[in-house]
Order: C-alpha cells, then structure tokens, then sequence
C-alpha cells in the first residue's frame, strides 16, 4: 500500500472516530455521565492520532477539511437518526454539498508535498 493511500485510509478512520466520540459526547450530557465521558476522551485521542498520522503525508489543509466533513456529515445523519434531530431537504442539499467537496478534495490531492 502507497504511503498516501495509507494517510487517506488514516483520515477515512479519524474521521468516522469523530462521529462516534461526537456521539458519545452529546451522550456524556456536557460531561456530566462517566461512561459517555471517559469514552469521548478515549476516541477523541485515537481520532486526533490518526489524524496527526495522516498530516504527515496529507497537506494540513485539505486533511483538516476532510476530516470535519466526515465529522460533519456523519454527526448530522447520527443526530437525525439516534437523537431525533431532523433531516429536512435543506440539510440534505448541504450535507450533499460536503460530501461533493470531501470527494473533490481526495480528487485533486496527490503529489502535493505536506
């Protein structure tokens, strides 16, 4: 496996950990349950170490857009899903709009010195 598409697999994990420690932290209910709590510490440090793997081969920039957008896009579809949160068609319109330029992003990246 290529040292970039190692990184970008990296990013892909770090992004889906910050759905789940997003998830864990809106169930810690501002930090006031353990359980919830300690789990959001735990993967929000694995998240941000992958993440930091990924920054040594990806331009920052682009890594860090990616890496929201993921965030981003899984916590709103998460939060529509588990919390009840809505899903209406303008935050599909814009949902759809990160996940374009998530794809954009990986598209036009290669090559590019960190």
């Amino acid at each position: 496996m290529s040292k970039e598409k190692g990184a970008w697999i990296s990013l892909l994990f770090a992004g889906l950990l910050e759905i789940v420690w997003a998830t864990t932290m809106k169930l810690s209910e501002g930090f006031t349950v353990l359980g919830p709590t300690l789990w959001t510490i735990v993967l929000l440090i694995l998240s941000f170490g992958l993440l930091a793997k990924a920054f040594r081969t990806l331009p920052a920039g682009t890594g860090y857009a990616v890496f929201t957008g993921i965030g981003a896009v899984g916590t709103v579809i998460v939060g529509a899903f588990l919390f009840d949160e809505g899903l209406n068609g303008w935050k599909l319109i814009l949902v759809t709009t990160l996940i374009v330029g998530i794809i954009g992003l990986k598209q036009v990246t290669g090559g590019e010195e960190a």
